[in-house]
């Protein structure tokens, strides 16, 4: 019989312990973001069903919405076949994964050589966040 935590073995984490955690749209395959798990955040994940990540700027882990609201509910997890990076498929609560505001945080697309704006801001960061920022 195998230990409920053995699946996090078949992780390969980096020197850092983390894994590179893709967020889709698991209605429309749309990426949604791109973030870092510790094992300990990605244990929380599949044990809650709310996606959780390790935040490198603060040192600690990050339980997205919980302060914008904007939570993710996990439908599906997958392992690549290299077993080095992780997908989470989730229901994007509020439609809205981006800390400026938009759906996704791939809004910006190259073009002759400068990035341009593809994606609406859906909500003005201020009023997510309020004046501390994210």
């Amino acid at each position: 019989m195998q230990n409920e935590t053995d699946w996090l073995a078949d992780v390969k984490w980096t020197a850092d312990g983390l894994v590179p955690a893709i967020v889709q749209d698991h209605l429309s395959g749309r990426v949604l973001m791109f973030a870092w798990m510790d094992r300990a955040a990605l244990a929380e994940t599949a044990a809650s069903g709310r996606a959780v990540f390790w935040s490198r700027s603060r040192r600690g882990p990050w339980r997205k919405g919980e302060r914008s609201g904007h939570v993710q509910r996990v439908r599906e997890l997958r392992l690549d076949c290299d077993g080095d990076v992780v997908l989470l498929r989730v229901e994007q609560e509020g439609g809205i994964a981006c800390h400026t505001g938009r759906q996704s945080c791939f809004f910006r697309r190259l073009r002759d050589g400068r990035w341009e704006e593809t994606d609406p801001v859906l909500k003005d960061p201020a009023d997510i966040y309020g004046d501390s920022g994210r």
